[in-house]
């Protein structure tokens, strides 16, 4: 009698931490969603005939989230991509055209993630400013438009894109004052000047200047919709009617006219509703605690400079740094750690941090 074969036992895959409703997670900028958690908000979101379908990318609840975003930007019109990689890419090729430089960040993430998409898919060269800094000055960008225009070959600047915060610094963002200033120069220039401002929410929680006050400053506008407004994936770009006019046909011809984007568009209005005041009091509570983490022996809590929603945790030389992340998973307090980016441990302000009183989360701190 032929006998058969055990099938192997399934293994259980470890829960992860961030998943528990109840943890503190000090990383990303939105509150973290799980399959099952996405699932119910599409049903919810269903149930209420708040899931319009599109064609690919145009009608439906994606043009809903174009009109909302437009007016919360201060823009005249939006468009919907598919990633913020795109936004960026078809922003500046429409601003400047083919075979021509754009000036930005060598930090930014257009810089150094894109993988040189604006040279080989649109003819532009990206010039870098601000080797391993956040920002770059008036006067540096000033004088890289100089040399332009009076080299042997006219090569002039055909836009000027700005990253902030800054992913790759830590969140850290180009100062108000630097920033008027550079965008005063560009308009004075008749230069078109792009703000990848994915995590603009963060920035203007941090700072208390207005959304629309940061973008009355740009020409063009990208902003996330998936880092903190709970969608899968896609975001928002921004600008007037006639830069946004007719961009659905580049958005197809560079694969993101898709389906069924009515999905992420529908999640992204949902997270879109009070997470202004919501962020606000989640960095309005991170402030306090922080400031009381910090009068804990061998910690503290670092605010950069010109921050946003990032601090650095510091820990003296006696603690092992592996070892107190772990516990502090053990009370549902979620850090990533190691950072192949940054050289010490990143605590991400987000509204998880509400999910649990700040003497629950200092005690946490303090028995790890």
């Amino acid at each position: 009698m032929a006998t058969s074969t055990p099938k192997p036992e399934a293994k259980v895959q470890p829960a992860d931490p961030a998943s528990d409703p109840n943890a503190v997670v000090f990383s990303g900028d939105g509150e973290p969603h799980t399959p099952e958690s996405t699932i119910e908000r599409l049903n919810q979101l269903l149930a209420e005939g708040k899931l319009q379908p599109d064609k690919y990318s145009l009608g439906g609840t994606v043009e809903e989230l174009e009109t909302r975003m437009a007016a919360e930007l201060g823009k005249e019109a939006a468009i919907w991509m598919p990633t913020g990689t795109m936004a960026n890419i078809l922003g500046l090729r429409k601003h400047c055209g083919m075979n021509a430089r754009i000036a930005l960040q060598e930090q930014s993430h257009i810089y150094q993630d894109e993988g040189d998409a604006l040279a080989r898919l649109c003819g532009i060269n990206a010039t870098p400013l601000a080797f391993d800094r956040p920002y770059f000055t008036a006067d540096e960008l000033k004088e890289l438009l100089k040399m332009s225009v009076t080299g042997r070959v006219l090569n002039p600047v055909g836009a000027v894109s700005i990253e902030t915060p800054v992913r790759r610094q830590a969140g850290q963002i180009m100062p108000w004052t630097e920033m008027k200033a550079v965008t005063d120069l560009c308009h004075e220039e008749n230069i078109p000047v792009h703000l990848d401002g994915a995590r603009l929410y963060m920035m203007s929680a941090a700072t208390g200047i207005g959304i629309k006050d940061y973008t009355s400053l740009f020409d063009s506008v990208y902003v996330s919709s998936y880092k903190y407004f709970g969608a899968p994936f896609g975001g928002i770009l921004a600008g007037t009617k006639e830069f946004i006019e007719g961009m659905f046909n580049d958005r197809r011809m560079f694969g993101g006219g898709i389906p069924f984007g009515y999905l992420a568009a529908g999640l992204s209005l949902n997270g879109l509703e009070g997470f202004e005041a919501k962020f606000a009091e989640s960095f309005a509570k991170a402030t306090e605690l922080f400031t009381e983490i910090s009068k804990l022996p061998n910690i503290s809590i670092k605010t950069f400079e010109h921050g946003s929603n990032i601090f650095e945790l510091i820990l003296d030389d006696a603690i092992d740094t592996d070892q107190f992340v772990v516990n502090l998973r053990k009370n549902k307090i979620v850090v990533t750690w190691p950072n192949s980016e940054w050289h010490v441990p990143l605590l991400h302000v987000n509204p998880s941090i509400l999910r649990q009183t700040n003497d629950e989360i200092l005690q946490a701190f303090a028995q790890a």
